[in-house]
């Protein structure tokens, strides 16, 4: 497979994510940063892309959009850096990966715009309540490892974010298992790298 990999991104998006993942595996990239609601919806793009979205990469002719995807991708492609683990041990590190993608996100999301849904209605949500998911959440991140076993993973990169993001915001209500697993898994060189290009890319501020 060709080296040739182009990262496409915003630095006020998800695709900080997906930095931290490049610079976790310390692969050759080229970045490509798109503006929202022009070059993103631009027809070059949109050929990467048709949701006009980032993050994507482009490993050769490979594409792959969204962030769990493109975390699991690159652990994959550069099994040198040892972010994913044996496949016999994978159970915990999709589990989390996805749940992080589906069912965290969705949840913090719907709370953080004031949706609930009515008692009738909760059975249609894949995740049930946004208390389940924080409360399983924490329980799984609790311990003296990481998400997916006794080695940082993709799955840390990916969860990871969700919860330092939760606890910027406060879209995620502090408690000591986030601010004890946030601690350990974002101090990491790859991690302070991945943020000093993406800050530097941001927009000034206006005068």
């Amino acid at each position: 497979m060709t080296n040739d990999l182009t990262f496409y991104t915003n630095p006020m998006s998800r695709g900080r994510i997906c930095r931290w993942m490049l610079e976790e595996v310390g692969c050759d990239y080229s970045t490509q940063v798109l503006d929202y609601g022009t070059t993103m919806k631009a027809p070059d793009y949109l050929a990467v892309n048709p949701m006009g979205k980032v993050p994507a990469i482009r490993h050769g002719d490979t594409v792959v959009t969204e962030g769990a995807a493109i975390c699991a991708y690159l652990a994959d492609a550069f099994p040198d850096a040892g972010l994913a683990p044996p496949l016999a041990a994978r159970g915990a590190y999709y589990r989390w990966l996805f749940f992080a993608a589906g069912p965290l996100e969705a949840a913090v999301i719907n709370k953080a715009m004031g949706f609930e849904a009515p008692d009738d209605k909760r059975q249609m949500l894949g995740y049930g309540t946004f208390d389940e998911v924080r409360d399983t959440l924490a329980q799984a991140v609790s311990g003296d490892g990481y998400v997916a076993g006794e080695r940082f993973s993709a799955a840390d990169v990916y969860v990871g974010s969700h919860i330092g993001w939760g606890l910027q915001f406060k879209t995620i209500e502090p408690c000591p298992e986030f601010e004890a697993y946030w601690a350990k898994v974002s101090d990491r060189e790859a991690y302070r790298r991945g943020n000093e290009i993406d800050d530097a890319l941001m927009p000034a501020p206006p005068d």
